[in-house]
């Protein structure tokens, strides 16, 4: 189903201020039902989980934390596995569950265990767990998202493509866990062809009957910033583009800069030179400084990397 106006209302009912929904609104919700979920997969994807948790404690979110790593990560000794989960589990308040990563043959190994991701519909011990991919940074709490009205699934359009292929992203997903619906995604894994991913499954099972969530403020890509067209992530509003002012509205941000690699890895000087936002012309000045975007942008990925070091204690790495 499309995004009504009812829809709408809700969210802008549920968007308040921390202390409204500790005083009002939300004060009689019992958030032990609901939890902001991860799946991990290797270390550097560990690393993410628990930074995307350390920010949503800091923001003070209410609902669980809740992590599928893999059952042979240790979580006793002095490996860098068994520390970041103690890190998280005892700091963090994340909930951990060893799991079985779901990995299968597929015609790009970079998406091989994303099925993986899919487990989250299977996580029956909660009414809702809003799924979010860690190659990606929390600007504020998502709590409101828990309290949108019942479906399996609610999801965000993938605004960056064409608008005729009706492509839902996967990188944000608030999922009604059930036994029913995990054995539709089972039987869809078992069946799922050599190119077909958590994002393809998730289409094909709930484009046509998912709730729809607005990209704006739930789905930004880093590589927005770059674009010179915001049309698609600007809709049909009339406002103007503003990088600052989008950062500020956004609560979920998105690394997707191909061929910049994720920003747990260190690009080179000439990818960066190369594919950064462009300083754009100052109508004030007549000059190409107008920097906004490049610095938002660049703003980004050194927050990731502080975080990286405060948080893991991990440098950037090199490929």
């Amino acid at each position: 189903m499309l995004v009504t106006s009812r829809v709408v209302r809700t969210l802008a009912l549920l968007v308040v201020s921390p202390s409204a929904h500790a005083h009002g609104l939300t004060a009689d919700i019992d958030w032990s039902r609901f939890a902001y979920t991860q799946y991990v997969t290797n270390t550097a994807y560990l690393c993410n989980s628990v930074m995307l948790f350390e920010t949503l404690h800091r923001l003070g979110s209410r609902a669980d934390r809740f992590m599928m790593y893999p059952a042979e990560f240790p979580t006793n000794g002095n490996s860098v596995e068994a520390k970041l989960l103690r890190k998280a589990r005892d700091e963090y308040g994340v909930k951990l569950m060893p799991i079985e990563v779901q990995s299968r043959k597929t015609a790009d190994s970079t998406w091989a265990q994303s099925y993986t991701k899919l487990l989250a519909f299977n996580q029956t011990q909660y009414d809702r767990v809003l799924s979010l991919d860690s190659d990606s940074t929390i600007l504020q709490t998502m709590d409101e998202l828990f309290l949108l009205p019942p479906c399996p699934v609610a999801i965000p359009r993938a605004y960056w493509l064409n608008p005729n292929d009706r492509v839902m992203s996967s990188q944000v997903m608030l999922v009604q866990p059930s036994a029913v619906e995990f054995r539709r995604i089972e039987q869809s894994i078992a069946a799922a062809g050599s190119k077909e991913y958590d994002m393809e499954i998730v289409n094909a099972l709930y484009r046509d009957n998912a709730l729809i969530l607005p990209h704006r403020p739930y789905n930004l890509l880093t590589g927005e910033f770059r674009s010179t067209n915001h049309t698609a992530y600007l809709g049909s509003l009339i406002d103007p583009w503003n990088p600052a002012e989008t950062l500020k509205e956004a609560k979920f941000v998105h690394f997707s800069d191909w061929p910049v690699p994720k920003p747990w890895i260190r690009a080179s000087k000439t990818v960066i030179a190369e594919n950064q936002p462009k300083c754009e012309m100052d109508p004030q000045t007549g000059r190409s400084d107008d920097c906004r975007a490049r610095d938002v942008w660049r703003g980004l990925y050194e927050d990731f990397a502080r975080r990286r070091q405060g948080v893991c204690g991990m440098t950037v790495t090199t490929n």
